[in-house]
């Protein structure tokens, strides 16, 4: 089956206003599920080796993605007219015996890596070495002046592991209700992201950080947090690593966290209740300390961004870019069946290839009024590294940039009656989509999961925090098969059971129409802000609009 895009319209103001595209007449857009399908097949087949940065792996995918775009008519938009942009790394392996323990009520327990706790380091350093550091739990981990919220108030953590709850502190409060703070309910604020918490260690001079895993509040289950740690760690380039990162970042299991505190006298779920106030205070976790040996290979390399680009007709320095990240875990830990590669097929093979079908889309219609980048980005994986180091050095202007529509993981479910995207609500585009999806008799649906905190974690993210306005995009919920039931289902099932697994592999029962009609209607919506004179926005309680502006005078 194809799906036919038909000759689409543009918005042309913030009104809504609707007008006939000019450049688009007469020209219909088809996507094809069977050439989906081939990309995906291709780059997460174990020959692929989960696509891991800085392996053999790396250069294989890059040549792939490279003659993909050179086929579909691409120009090459990367550093010095070639075809990508250098990404610089630093990289981080836990090497040999790596040994934890934590004490408490006068018992010290080994822990096993990987089952127990998982840890890494982002400092240069040749070893790690904690003998008995003392535990301080600290809630959330959360310092938020507007919200007058300091989980911190004053603690002293040289030297001391900070031990923390992951989301935020209204995760869990009643449903429709909003704790003492100001972080959205349940929906997941960047407060309740690990990476800020880590960040907010470093900030208070910790000398550790470990997380208490428990999976509503993660999004997922302790599978996902040990083999996304089974392999070497990256982070950008930085002049000093120390302000971003405390010497140890770790994660412990739920159960364990539970026996820690009440060897130390206190009661888990009552202190997790006390942190969801305003008013919470440090505890220091008595007679509790962890340690931790193991040696650290650190070392630089250099990975790749791959850029592609259609040059615009009338306004060549304004950009859109459509991304979508390349890269997955790699060769990990085994499962249960022994396979060790981490395939990434759904995890984003599915979002390359859209961005290839877009690209071939784009290269037969008539050249847009700007221009179009299309980007496969390196390490998402890793923590969004290409598209952070993009949006610090960016190919062309950010300020010029229009949007970025990010394509990360699209279901093989089927056709959706809806469509939705990672995190709603902050940004004007969301409209457009759901006018083009009215139009196809669909729906757009908010973000059906906002607690998991899915506007932070894709590669448009980075763009956002420089102030672009961004989506990433997600397939709906609502089968045209078995309705919203098999929707969440199937996305249920992916989250358990693939989800960062080596399970995660193409499937000859995979239906793409899905897919494909999704693809086709950013295709849409990628032509309707490359052909317009207006800029697309944030909307006016979107904590990025702020840094946006900024750059305004720019735009006139």
């Amino acid at each position: 089956m194809k799906i036919t895009l038909l000759p689409f319209l543009l918005l042309t103001s913030a009104t809504g206003a609707l007008a006939q595209s000019a450049s688009a007449q007469n020209t219909a857009v088809v996507i094809d599920p069977a050439a989906l399908t081939r990309t995906v097949r291709i780059i997460s087949a174990d020959d692929f080796e989960g696509r891991g940065p800085a392996t053999p792996a790396e250069a294989k995918t890059v040549d792939f993605i490279t003659k993909q775009f050179m086929a579909a008519g691409l120009k090459p938009a990367g550093a010095d007219g070639s075809w990508t942009q250098p990404v610089p790394l630093a990289r981080f392996e836990v090497t040999g015996e790596a040994k934890y323990s934590l004490t408490a009520g006068g018992v010290t327990k080994t822990l096993a890596r990987g089952d127990d706790v998982v840890a890494r380091t982002f400092l240069p350093v040749p070893h790690v070495s904690i003998v008995n550091a003392p535990l301080v739990f600290v809630g959330y981990g959360t310092k938020a002046p507007e919200c007058g919220w300091d989980d911190f108030k004053g603690v002293d953590l040289k030297g001391k592991i900070a031990v923390v709850l992951i989301n935020d502190p209204d995760f869990e409060a009643p449903a429709g209700e909003k704790s003492a703070g100001c972080f959205g309910g349940r929906a997941m604020t960047y407060y309740g992201r690990w990476t800020y918490k880590y960040e907010e260690a470093a900030r208070q001079g910790a000398l550790g950080m470990l997380i208490v895993h428990e999976t509503a509040g993660a999004a997922y289950g302790w599978a996902t947090v040990k083999n996304s740690n089974s392999t070497a760690a990256f982070d950008i380039v930085r002049d000093d690593p120390a302000k971003a990162h405390p010497l140890l970042e770790g994660w412990i299991q739920r159960d364990l966290a539970v026996d820690l505190f009440k060897a130390a006298g206190l009661d888990f779920e009552a202190q997790k209740r006390a942190a969801q106030s305003s008013g919470f205070k440090p505890v220091a976790l008595t007679g509790a300390s962890f340690s931790a040996d193991y040696a650290v290979a650190s070392t630089r390399i250099v990975s790749a961004n791959v850029a592609g680009r259609i040059v615009g007709a009338a306004r060549p320095n304004e950009t859109l870019i459509y991304s979508g990240h390349w890269d997955h875990l790699g060769i990990g830990l085994p499962d249960a069946k022994g396979d060790r590669i981490y395939n990434g097929a759904e995890d984003n093979a599915t979002g390359i290839a859209a961005l290839i079908e877009l690209a071939k889309a784009y290269s037969k219609a008539p050249a847009p009024q700007r221009s179009v980048v299309f980007l496969a980005l390196t390490a998402e994986e890793k923590g969004l590294l290409g598209s952070t180091y993009y949006a610090t050095h960016p190919l062309y202007p950010l300020a010029t940039t229009a949007a970025v529509i990010n394509i990360d993981a699209l279901s093989p479910a089927g056709l959706a009656r809806d469509f939705t995207t990672s995190g709603s609500g902050k940004v004007e585009l969301e409209d457009r989509i759901g006018a083009l999806l009215k139009s196809r008799e669909r729906y757009f649906t908010a973000d059906p999961e906002p607690e998991k905190g899915l506007y932070y974690r894709s590669d448009h993210f980075p763009f956002a925090l420089a102030g672009v306005p961004g989506i990433s995009a997600s397939s709906g919920i609502d089968l045209e098969k078995g309705g919203k039931a098999a929707g969440m289902a199937a996305r249920e099932d992916y989250t358990k059971n693939r989800y960062h697994q080596p399970s995660d592999e193409w499937n000859a029962s995979w239906d793409m129409t899905g897919i494909a009609a999704d693809t086709a209607m950013l295709y849409t919506l990628g032509r309707e802000i490359a052909d317009s004179r207006t800029w697309p926005q944030w909307k006016a309680s979107a904590e990025f609009k702020p840094e946006r502006d900024k750059s305004a005078k720019q735009r006139e």
